[in-house]
Parts: structure tokens; sequence; C-alpha cells
């Protein structure tokens, strides 16, 4: 939908679809905060589900979901970056040596979004959200891949891989980067705050690849650059920093075993839900 029809969208379906996409900021944001994730992860099945129950069309539905999250990203990234970086937790080095191969994985998964369509990518984040929520509920904290991260061709491999997986599932990086570093035996903390940097880094190159996807879609719901609302950007981004909060409150009152396994079950739930849609 061009910038030009806006003018002839009902006041109604206006109103509908900002209520709705702040309300999906704010479960988003919550949930975000209690788990200590990116938004992404939680941002894109609820922007999914959302679409679905305002009418959107399947076939852009997925797609949408994803460019939108991607949006809502930079921002975050850059604010949570810098906040970590005042406390000396980012590991510059890592990032910059993920920094190009990331942006050629981005790229690579922003052809094959277009590629694979609103089912290819609903099935990419099934599998990647029930791998990860596996890892998370049963995984060990002992569990090792080796002592140190991989260099050269190996910190290639993983940049390619974590920006392809993560544009195509619409998150900023942060869960598949904390998740290999740990399993390198980085210090969580350290992760956490090295993998924040991702989100900008997966983020801009990916929205601006969503835009370019589905500039020429004439089923996208009002307000949509491509595969990016601008409504959904407006009001998830503020929502988020809101409620995060509250979850963060609710975070201190739980084990972080009883984290893991709520995390875990979070994703495992909603990549069975969302396979299920594609049986359907």
């Amino acid at each position: 939908m061009n910038i030009s029809s806006f003018a002839n969208v009902p006041i109604g379906e206006l109103i509908a679809l900002a209520a709705a996409l702040g309300v999906a900021g704010l479960v988003a944001g919550t949930i975000a905060g209690l788990l200590g994730i990116g938004g992404g992860i939680v941002l894109v099945p609820v922007l999914f589900q959302t679409l679905g129950f305002l009418g959107v069309d399947e076939s852009v539905r997925m797609p949408l979901a994803v460019g939108t999250s991607l949006a809502t990203i930079i921002p975050t990234s850059i604010r949570s970056t810098l906040s970590h970086n005042k406390k000396g937790a980012v590991d510059w080095s890592v990032l910059r040596a993920w920094a190009l191969p990331t942006v050629i994985g981005v790229v690579l998964g922003s052809g094959l979004a277009a590629m694979v369509g609103g089912k290819g990518l609903t099935a990419v984040f099934a599998v990647g959200a029930l791998t990860l929520g596996l890892y998370m509920a049963f995984g060990r904290d002992d569990w090792r891949l080796g002592d140190t991260l991989p260099t050269g061709f190996g910190a290639w491999l993983l940049g390619v891989a974590n920006g392809c997986l993560s544009v195509m599932m619409g998150i900023g990086g942060g869960t598949f980067g904390v998740t290999v570093m740990t399993l390198y035996g980085t210090p969580i903390h350290r992760a956490v705050a090295t993998a924040a940097g991702f989100g900008l880094i997966i983020g801009l190159p990916g929205t601006i690849g969503m835009i370019v996807n589905g500039w020429s879609e004439t089923t996208l719901p009002p307000f949509s650059l491509g595969y990016v609302n601008v409504v959904g950007l407006a009001l998830i981004v503020p929502a988020t920093i809101i409620a995060a909060p509250w979850g963060v409150a609710l975070a201190h009152r739980l084990s972080r075993g009883t984290l893991r396994m709520a995390f875990g079950t979070f994703l495992c739930v909603t990549a069975l839900r969302m396979g299920y849609a594609l049986l359907g």
C-alpha cells in the first residue's frame, strides 16, 4: 500500500490497528523484561496473532510481523548497547569480528525471505523458536562447544548464520548471540551486553530489505512501508519501554531455573502453535 492511499482508510480501521499494536507492544515488553531477551522473539508471534485478528491477508502477515519487529529493534539496540557500554561490559572485538559477516548474512536472509514468502518465514520461525526453546528448557549451564569464541573462518560462519537466521525470524541476533557466546564460555553478562550490539547490525539493513521486498505489495494494512508498519513502529517502541520494567520486577521474584523454563516453554508453545497454523 502506498502512502497516497492512507487518506482513504476508514478512521475506525486505523484506531483498531493502533490499539491492537499498542497492546502487542505492552505484552512483548513485559515478557521480554521477564525473560531477559530481546523483544523480537516475543514480538513476532504476538504481531503475527494480532495481524491475524485484524484480518490482515495471510500471505503478508508473517513478513509484516518480521519487518516491523526488525524496525523496532534499531532504537532499543542502540539504547541497550550504550547502557551496557557505560558499565564496560561490551566486547567490541567480537562485534567488529562479526559485523561484516553478520551484514552479509542479513543480505542473504533478506533475499531468502523474499523467496520463501509468508509460510516459509513462519516455518523458519517455528523451527528456530522450538530449537531455542528446548535448549533453554532442558539445556545445562555447563554445556560447552569450546573455551573461547572461534576466530577467522569460524567467526565468519557464526556471523553469517546469526545474521541470516535472525533477519528471517525478525529478531536482533541477541537470542542466538547470547546462546552461542555462552556455549563458548563467555560470561552471561558480557554475552548479553555484547549481543545487544547485534540489534543495530541486523535491524538496520534487515529493515531496509523488508521495506524493499514489500514495497509493491497491495494487500498490506494502513501505514505500511513495504513489510514495515509505521503505526506498529511508533506504538510498539514506547510500549515495550514502558512495559519492560514490569517484567523485570517480576523476574527478580523468580529463580534463574524458573526463568529458563518459562522462556523455553513459551518458545516451544509458540513454535508448536505456528507450526499448527502452517498445517491448517
